[in-house]
């Protein structure tokens, strides 16, 4: 499985949705547009996920229902966001949606990459000389002790983390994460506003396509990538069956910031809800775009200042001992 936390994953990902798009909405259909694909794909290992595509477009299936036989290759969250669009007529749209969405990713994922490399270069380094000064006055075994005791743990970790932030977990994984990630200061905001903007974008193309509200809202949750969002919505049903409009039963659901909530009831009642939802995306999405650049901004500063504290604390370690060592030495 590759590693789809690096901005090339994401780059190619990225053109793969924004050559699609393009192609569709200069007239191919989506079978031409994914055979034009499959001859210039973004990256060779397209090829074959592609083929699938189209071997089962080709015995009848949806392009939803092609999407989820690919296996681990097509994330949960473009399957839904995809789907939201093939049920509205709005596929180019949604497509350019998640190119964006990939894009954003690729370039904060340079920016953090970028930022660590110095901090990453520092502390490996300091681990390296603290080893090599207690291999002088002690043995291999403090050597390994002092660096690779030190690095595996946390190589280990950062495996961990890498996992855990792949985009092809299930729901049950991702709603593990979500929990986990919101109370961050920052990073919990950005990731709950970039998941409204794609419940409203998705909610926007589905309801100008006719579809019905609650089926709309429904498949429009799924496509936020949130499994919070996606479980209060389904938990909906019941009250919309029996006559509440979806702006009521937002007032007492406090997972919506309140920006939405209100925007949406006023919306609903002007009529104009296609135009509040289109708002209401761009909003959301500049919002968490910003966070999330904060974010990737000021973690390798905090990662750095980390690494310096820690380099600090082993040269006042280390120079404690010696002056212990010398007063021992000297019987004072």
């Amino acid at each position: 499985m590759p590693l789809n936390l690096t901005p090339g994953y994401f780059r190619q990902r990225a053109e793969f949705y924004q050559q699609l798009a393009q192609l569709m909405s200069a007239g191919f259909g989506l079978t031409a547009g994914l055979q034009q694909l499959q001859r210039n794909p973004p990256a060779s290992s397209y090829r074959a996920p592609i083929q699938q595509l189209l071997d089962q477009l080709a015995q009848g299936q949806t392009f939803s229902e092609a999407l989820n036989l690919l296996g681990p290759w097509m994330p949960a969250f473009d399957i839904s966001l995809l789907h939201a669009g093939e049920q509205s007529g709005r596929l180019d749209a949604c497509l350019r949606l998640l190119a964006d969405y990939y894009n954003e990713r690729a370039r904060i994922a340079r920016q953090v990459l970028a930022d660590l490399a110095y901090p990453v270069f520092l502390f490996h380094f300091a681990i390296l000389i603290f080893g090599f000064i207690r291999w002088l006055s002690g043995t291999w075994t403090d050597l390994l002790r002092s660096t690779v005791g030190i690095l595996l743990p946390i190589y280990v970790l950062v495996g961990v983390a890498i996992y855990a932030f792949q985009s092809r977990r299930g729901d049950g994984w991702r709603a593990a994460l979500e929990s986990i990630l919101d109370p961050i200061p920052l990073l919990g905001t950005a990731r709950r506003y970039l998941a409204v903007a794609r419940l409203s974008a998705a909610l926007e193309a589905l309801l100008s396509a006719g579809v019905t509200i609650v089926e709309a809202w429904e498949l429009a949750a799924a496509a936020s990538g949130s499994p919070a969002l996606r479980r209060t919505v389904l938990g909906w049903r019941a009250r919309v069956d029996v006559g509440q409009t979806p702006a009521e039963v937002l007032r007492t659901t406090p997972v919506f910031p309140d920006i939405f909530v209100n925007q949406y009831a006023t919306g609903e009642v002007s009529g104009q809800l296609d135009e509040t939802l289109r708002r209401l995306h761009q909003y959301y999405q500049e919002e968490g775009s910003r966070r999330l650049h904060a974010v990737a901004s000021w973690t390798p500063r905090a990662i750095y200042f980390a690494i310096m504290l820690m380099i600090a604390y082993r040269i006042v370690r280390f120079y404690i001992g010696y002056f212990h060592q010398i007063g021992e030495a000297g019987g004072f």
